[in-house]
């Protein structure tokens, strides 16, 4: 079997910044009305901090708020990012489709890894019919960790990968590859930082290259 190709959903193949601006404002105008915060949406720290679980988010975004607004805030912010994906707001990253059947045409089996909850991949894989090419997709709600290494672990065990690669833009990715012995390919988009990048074994500008690549080395 050929390698596996394990994909990051957000800032990978998903544009999540198209929507991610709208999605989060309208969350934090809600806690504004109901007097719950006060200033501006603090956007910049998501972004700063996307890629980890979305319990951790709001941990950061809202330290001084119970558990219990979190949650509340965390069903909101879903159903605004859902929302807006429906509306046709936000994009698959360039090459995407062509990368995805370039690989199913060649017999890599194609899988999601996400912090993404199962609701939201749902919807971006059915909205662009990416179930052509994709054979399954998991979240981090599907394990009992936070932990990306664990959740790939999952796909691995799954699927008994002996081999794959994990594609994604951010430091959980290359670190979940690592622990499953794996190589990375870091996407150097829109939420990726440099110094993180230098964690994976292969970093790329657009996910065309992934292709090149492949084609180098096979």
């Amino acid at each position: 079997m050929k390698a596996a190709m394990i994909f990051d959903m957000d800032g990978t193949l998903f544009q999540t910044d198209r929507i991610l601006e709208a999605s989060l404002h309208d969350t934090f105008q809600l806690l504004r009305d109901e007097e719950k915060w006060e200033g501006d949406t603090p956007l910049e720290t998501y972004r700063d901090i996307m890629g980890v679980p979305l319990t951790d988010v709001w941990k950061t975004l809202l330290p001084l708020h119970p558990t219990h607004v979190h949650e509340r805030v965390n069903d909101v912010f879903q159903d605004k990012l859902i929302q807006n994906i429906l509306g046709g707001m936000g994009a698959l990253y360039p090459h995407t489709e062509d990368l995805l059947s370039y690989l199913a045409e060649r017999g890599f089996p194609i899988f999601v890894a996400s912090n993404g909850y199962p609701r939201y991949l749902e919807t971006i894989v059915e909205y662009y019919a990416l179930d052509r090419w994709i054979i399954s997709s998991y979240s981090i709600e599907d394990i009992d960790s936070v932990d990306k290494g664990e959740l790939i672990r999952k796909v691995k065990a799954d699927h008994h990968l002996s081999h794959g690669i994990v594609i994604g833009d951010r430091r959980s990715d290359f670190k979940g590859a690592e622990a499953n012995e794996f190589l990375s390919i870091g996407c150097a988009f829109d939420f990726s930082q440099e110094n993180e990048l230098r964690e994976a074994d292969v970093v790329v500008d657009d996910l065309i290259e992934i292709r090149d690549y492949l084609e180098k080395v096979k």
